[in-house]
């Protein structure tokens, strides 16, 4: 790949919260966003809590959201690459995306590298110490029984149902999501600082946290957390050698 090139990163849209009416305007901001970076990105990474709730059954999936699976699939069909991480809002995410969008989903951390730089790549939850709670909850949500079960509601009552909850979870309104809890305290720093001691890698790139962080880890290696677009509206770009967030303001 060129030393010359535009990798951009999102996350934390959460696209119907906390009503379809609601986040219209978001979406199209999202949307505005896609269509200006889609000019010159070379990669686009979406990591994770897109939709606010996602749930596939064998053959139906939410309303809605047809303005940015519009344009993801433009930009896709254009060749641009788009790389999608889920997140604990849409984990139930199969394959949809790679078959209608022909973008790859990813349930886990993955690494990438770039111009020699090495990036840790994931959506952030459930990763490092603490959050035993939703743990043990994401376990049960994940398995493939709990699946099954949920798939024998109606979409009209599970996705109502699901959203609801969905709405009411401490990650949409939560003070901790707003708040930096100090390097000792944020798990996903710590999760980073224990990775570095096996190997080493230049960024960690997550979303999940909602608040836009950028964190020197020492030895050459960043932390970044995203933000979201909900409140803040940022985004990350990677131009080869250095990585910045930024606002989107349009």
């Amino acid at each position: 790949m060129s030393d010359r090139l535009k990798i951009y990163f999102a996350s934390d849209q959460h696209l119907g919260a906390p009503t379809a009416q609601a986040s219209f305007p978001r979406e199209k901001k999202f949307v505005a966003w896609l269509d200006e970076i889609k000019h010159d990105a070379d990669i686009i990474f979406l990591l994770g809590d897109l939709f606010d709730f996602w749930f596939e059954y064998k053959t139906v999936v939410p309303k809605g959201f047809v303005r940015v699976l519009g344009k993801l699939a433009e930009i896709r069909d254009s060749g641009t690459p788009i790389y999608f991480f889920t997140g604990n809002h849409d984990l139930w995410m199969c394959d949809y995306f790679e078959k209608e969008l022909n973008i790859p989903v990813y349930h886990k951390p993955k690494e990438f590298t770039f111009n020699n730089k090495t990036f840790l790549i994931g959506h952030g939850d459930g990763l490092g110490p603490g959050d035993k709670g939703y743990k043990r909850m994401k376990k049960v949500f994940t398995n493939p029984f709990s699946k099954w079960l949920f798939r024998w509601l109606h979409p009209d009552l599970g996705v109502r149902l699901a959203q609801y909850l969905s709405v009411k979870n401490k990650l949409i309104s939560g003070d901790a999501d707003v708040r930096f809890l100090g390097e000792e305290n944020e798990w996903l720093v710590l999760y980073s600082k224990r990775k570095l001691e096996k190997k080493h890698y230049d960024f960690f790139v997550f979303g999940h946290r909602h608040l836009p962080m950028t964190i020197d880890l020492g030895k050459n290696s960043t932390y970044i957390n995203l933000g979201d677009w909900i409140g803040y509206f940022t985004y990350g770009i990677f131009d080869g050698e250095k990585f910045e967030l930024k606002e989107y303001k349009n």
